[in-house]
């Protein structure tokens, strides 16, 4: 299977679950390594019972022997089925020592030594801090402000919940940037205008730095009009946004297997009375966000086409009912059912209304505009080597965000990207096609209007591939030289480029 996806020019990632096992002790039918070497593989608390914090039976990666086990297993399959990369289930839980040897092992695989070319492999997972591992309980653990300097991913938790509002574990009608916190409230009760204005300028200083790769020494100006780094913008819970040293240890994301999909949590958020066109929109403008960030992107299978658990947020046991991808494109599976009462019960009061209500049904037209616009974010992403730098410091010196400071538009986010010209001192080029790029997201339910004067004078024009969009919407995005204005239909994410001279 693998050697077929490779030559489909697809590479293939294993997701691997160190972190736990399914039984322990010597009579329990799936006990496995407890029987090996009894009380050793399994991590026990103070009073020796077997810790569960990851779900049940807490593997040891402090111990030795564990450590080997998830070194020998990781060097097996890149060898013998040619594995293109590892996700690590709650890597937090997993000792920082053993992801960094697993790193070292792979990459010590050659292609004229082991027919493996190790130096390619990835890896990434996790990073969360929780159980008995957290603050370094058990070691040096494999979370996220442990990473930095690793070049091992983590997933970013902190541009998720600024885009989308809240976080999984709080109330889920929270809203964020995309999801209309200030600019069009939902029924929660956000506080103040001036507490939700405060919250949305918060967001928008995450979702940036996020966007810089979440680089700790990427200066930014907040929302105060100070110059502050990464590490120095805090979380709700006072602890930094930013944690990644270089680009690959951020994995930028609004979605993943757990939790509602992009969708759906976008139709618990927004308010009860827009229509099903603007939320295909929110969904799109969420994704566009992670697609032209630094850094890795990720997306979750069916973002791209509207796809619906039926607010299932944990769908592991739910079968093919909840779970189904319609390729025909006929339906994102919205509505087959209440979701199972385990996870969902405290919700269904949120949750039948919604269902109920057919205005939330996107319909074929919807799946495949969608799917057509985040074919074109993808395009525009590969159409400059701007999207996809490499080093921190190549970010830090090309990418600034305009609207900032205290005198921010509200819900609208912009970023440039520079090149530099051949023969020139300065920047180096990267990018033969464009020497400057644009990124405008307006998140409002309006048409935005940013002046800019840093950027006045500029040749800049929409992308190509969004002239060309079957989006008629975006296709009204507009900048001003004279005055170096932009114009940003509601809920649209532009992208003008400066072609250079011939």
């Amino acid at each position: 299977m693998v050697k077929a996806l490779n030559h489909m020019g697809l590479r293939v990632v294993l997701d691997v679950v160190y972190n736990h096992l399914q039984g322990s002790g010597p009579f329990d039918e799936h006990s496995v390594l407890d029987k090996i070497v009894p009380g050793y593989y399994l991590r026990r608390n103070r009073d020796g019972f077997i810790e569960n914090s990851t779900c049940i039976n807490n593997t040891a990666s402090e111990h030795f022997m564990v450590e080997r086990l998830i070194l020998d297993d990781l060097v097996h399959w890149a060898l013998n089925y040619k594995i293109d990369g590892f996700r690590f289930d709650l890597m937090g839980h997993i000792m920082k020592r053993t992801m960094v040897q697993a790193k070292t092992a792979l990459h010590c695989l050659t292609t004229e030594k082991d027919g493996v070319d190790g130096s390619s492999i990835y890896i990434y997972g996790e990073g969360w801090d929780f159980g008995e591992v957290a603050k370094n309980g058990r070691g040096i653990n494999a979370s996220q402000f442990n990473l930095p300097g690793t070049q091992i991913g983590s997933f970013n938790d902190r541009i998720r919940d600024a885009i989308l509002g809240g976080s999984p574990f709080g109330d889920p009608l929270q809203q964020g940037f995309v999801t209309g916190l200030l600019l069009q409230p939902n029924d929660h009760d956000h506080g103040t205008e001036e507490n939700a204005k405060s919250m949305l300028a918060a967001s928008m200083d995450h979702i940036q730095i996020g966007m810089a790769a979440n680089l700790q020494d990427f200066v930014l100006t907040n929302c105060k009009g100070e110059e502050v780094k990464g590490s120095e913008i805090l979380t709700y819970d006072g602890t930094p946004v930013a944690y990644a040293s270089c680009p690959t240890e951020t994995i930028n994301y609004v979605s993943a297997h757990d939790n509602e999909t992009l969708f759906d949590i976008v139709s618990l958020k927004t308010p009860m009375d827009i229509t099903v066109t603007e939320r295909c929109r929110i969904n799109h403008l969420a994704t566009s966000i992670i697609a032209l960030s630094q850094g890795i992107p990720f997306f979750h299978c069916g973002d791209e086409i509207l796809r619906s658990k039926s607010l299932d947020r944990d769908s592991y046991n739910s079968g093919d009912w909840f779970n189904r991808l319609d390729f025909t494109y006929n339906s994102n599976n919205w509505g087959v059912g209440l979701p199972p009462q385990e996870k969902n019960e405290k919700n269904w009061p949120l949750i039948k209304p919604r269902l109920a209500n057919p205005s939330f049904k996107p319909q074929k037209i919807d799946i495949l505009a969608t799917m057509d616009n985040f074919l074109n974010l993808l395009r525009i992403r590969y159409s400059s080597p701007l999207f996809r730098l490499k080093t921190a410091n190549a970010i830090q010196q090309r990418v600034s965000f305009h609207n900032t400071g205290p005198s921010w538009v509200c819900g609208v986010i912009v970023m440039s990207i520079e090149d530099g010209h051949d023969g020139f001192p300065g920047l180096s080029q990267l990018d033969p096609i464009y020497s400057f790029i644009v990124v405008v997201m307006n998140a409002s339910p309006k048409e935005a209007s940013f002046v800019c004067p840093a950027l006045q004078s500029r040749s800049l024009q929409l992308h190509p591939i969004q002239v060309s969009s079957s989006d008629e919407v975006v296709k009204s995005s507009r900048y001003e030289a004279s005055s170096g204005c932009f114009v940003v239909p509601q809920r649209t994410t532009a992208v003008f480029v400066e072609p250079r001279k011939t």
